[in-house]
């Protein structure tokens, strides 16, 4: 079972940490693959999940977008410059 930990190193700061019982590179995988986010990663009941796209290459981005039954549309994007290629050389030295 997942732990969850939160705190506030700062005041304008809240870290999550969770740890699971599986490989690293496979809660790398649930994290950074679409077909997987899409399995976890859900709106509000009645809302769709209309666009998950990562690109973990360096200056890529991912966007998630998700839909309501009336039309209504909400989403998140941003760059990642090299940060995922860091993380993924990281975890790989770890395995």
């Amino acid at each position: 079972m997942p732990c969850l930990t939160i705190t506030t190193p700062t005041d304008r700061t809240v870290t999550l940490t969770r740890v699971f019982d599986a490989q690293r590179s496979l809660v790398f995988d649930c994290y950074t693959k679409p077909e997987l986010v899409r399995r976890w990663l859900l709106g509000p009941p009645g809302w769709s999940f209309l666009v998950c796209e990562i690109d973990l290459r360096v200056g890529g981005s991912y966007r998630y977008v998700w839909q309501s039954a009336d039309g209504a549309s909400t989403g998140m994007a941003e760059g990642m410059g090299a940060g995922f290629d860091r993380l993924a050389d990281y975890l790989a030295s770890l395995a």
